[in-house]
């Protein structure tokens, strides 16, 4: 299974809105990968800003895959790629 850009985008607002409380539309974020640091996300929720590392991107996707598919997955299971956009590889 592959998980588009806009639904990893997804599912990190859906796990931040969950963990603070808040609406998912209140949840922006920027997906990024650089050499140095691999692959992030700057969140913005309530005008605060929070870094995630690819272990929280991976947490937040394991999340999502379980509620809207219904699939429980392992973090070994996942793999974030770079193509045309950052791509999940989920391997069942």
């Amino acid at each position: 299974m592959v998980l588009s850009m806009d639904e990893i985008v997804n599912a990190v607002c859906l796990h931040q809105a969950e963990r603070r409380g808040v609406k998912p539309t209140d949840v922006s974020l920027e997906l990024s990968w650089d050499e140095d640091t691999g692959y992030t996300a700057e969140v913005w929720v309530n005008g605060r800003t929070q870094f995630l590392i690819e272990a929280n991107l991976i947490e937040a996707i394991l999340r999502y895959l379980h509620s809207e598919y219904n699939i429980r997955a392992y973090s070994e299971q996942v793999r974030l790629e770079l193509e045309d956009e950052i791509i999940a590889i989920v391997q069942q």
